[in-house]
Order: C-alpha cells, then structure tokens, then sequence
C-alpha cells in the first residue's frame, strides 16, 4: 500500500558486493518476505512488517477492499470502455481481477518483479489463469514501460508500486513518468497510489505534472494513502456528466463513484 522511494530489496542485495558483481545482482533482488495476516474475514499481504501491501475479502475475493484501491478505479469516470488495462504492480491482484471480471472486452496486464508475490496471488488470492486477454508480466515496471513497443498501446495504467519500507513509489522519476505517458492512447489515463505524508509526495506529483496533461489528487485516505489521477490529453469536467457515470457505476459495480467526483471537484477549487 505504502513504500520508500528507494527499494530496500535492491539495495539488500547490492550490499557488500564488488562492483563488477553489481550489475550480476542486480538483476537478481533479494525480495521482502512475502507474508500473510486475517483478520475479520480480510487477508492481507505483507512484505514482512506491518505494512499491507493489499487485502481480500474471503467471501468476496473480486470485491476491491481498500479506499484507495478503489480510488484506483476512478479513470472509469472517464473510459467506459477501455481496450486494454495495465496494473503496475500485482499486490493481491485486486485491481487486475476487478478490470478483469468487469471489462470482459478489454485486454488486462499486470507487471510485478517478484515471483513469489505472483506465485501467492495465484494461490491465496484468487487470481485467475492467464488466458487470451489476460497477462501476468515477470518484470520490472520501469522496463515494462519503456519498452519502445508499448507506445500508445495502452489505455489506463494503475501504479501501485510499493516495497517493505512502504514510505514512498519505488518508481518515481521524470523519466519514469514520461514512459508512462507515452505508453497511453489518446484519452488514456494513469491512476498512481502516492503517500502524502512524506517528501516522495512533492516529489512525484511535479514529476506527473511535467509528464502529464493535467494531474488531479483525490483527498487523502487510510494512513496517507493519495490516489493521482493523471491524463494524457486535457480532460473537460462536465461534473453534471461525470455524476451521471458516477451514479451508473455505483449500480453496476457498487463503487462509490460519486466521492470520486466530489474529490475531483475539492481539488479544483482548491
């Protein structure tokens, strides 16, 4: 849920090597352990502290537990219909099932650099089989979009990319950003769970800003928890329109949709 910008697991595993191992290592992290908690019929990933890096209701495993989580959906205010949905980052799979359970038309990718985080996804998760229109990618994030190939090739990209530390995104540069960007299709969207309390917040959100059309923070939830939404193109808020989808979302998914307008509207004025 909650990260430092610079990812413990890599500089674990440089640590106390010689410099012509580092590049050797580096493609080789020493991962967080990959831990478990239930609670109230909730399980919870951990990477070894208390930090929780994503939760499933057991009785409810397509169901998107936390706020911000659900705050990650908001670019369905936007895109009604998108062709193809990349979640930056696997966690519990909770964006990638709902995208996936819900836009039966659109292709739906998830990145995620740690083997045994999708290893768990699949079985205590309910992370569904690959098939034709979905895709785990064993990667790092920052390849993933910088791969030439994937140049406006996606519509909604949702960055929730946290280690053990869980201060600030791992990924968090210019360069980071503007990949991002450019791997969007006119109208597309990014969707970036940000910790407000904490240096990395100013930092990320001025590199979105210099990548993207326009940036909108929705108000904090949880412990900090700050959900960006950044656009490609300049959007037009017709608020009127986007409570109307708001409502319509609401009745086909019980998302609550119209907070997401109104912190929206809370962020313009302010």
């Amino acid at each position: 849920m909650l990260i430092k910008r610079k990812s413990i697991e890599k500089e674990e595993s440089l640590r106390g090597s010689r410099p012509e191992a580092s590049a050797r290592l580096a493609r080789k992290p020493k991962f967080a352990p990959v831990t478990l908690s239930e609670e109230a019929g909730v399980r919870y990933l951990h990477f070894g502290t208390e930090w929780v890096q994503g939760a499933m209701r057991l009785r409810k495993p397509d169901w998107i537990e936390l706020e911000y989580a659900q705050q990650m959906m908001a670019w369905m205010l936007f895109l009604p219909e998108p062709g193809h949905v990349v979640q930056l980052g696997l966690g519990t799979g909770a964006l990638t099932k709902f995208s996936y359970r819900q836009f039966p038309r659109a292709r739906v990718s998830a990145v995620e650099l740690n083997p045994s985080v999708v290893a768990i996804c699949e079985s205590m998760f309910k992370l569904p089989p690959e098939d034709d229109r979905l895709t785990v990618f064993e990667m790092d994030a920052g390849e993933f979009v910088a791969d030439p190939a994937r140049r406006g090739a996606i519509d909604v990209l949702q960055i929730d990319l946290y280690d053990a530390t869980a201060r600030g995104p791992v990924l968090d540069t210019p360069e980071f950003y503007a990949d991002c960007a450019a791997c969007l299709a006119p109208g597309g969207m990014v969707t970036v769970n940000l910790f407000g309390d904490h240096p990395s917040y100013a930092k990320n959100l001025k590199a979105m800003k210099h990548a993207f059309a326009d940036v909108i923070a929705l108000p904090e939830v949880h412990d900090g928890n700050v959900v960006a939404l950044a656009f490609r193109d300049k959007p037009v808020l017709d608020f009127a329109l986007l409570h109307e989808r708001a409502d319509a979302i609401r009745a086909a998914t019980r998302l609550p949709a119209r907070t997401w307008v109104n912190g929206i509207q809370t962020a313009r004025k302010a």
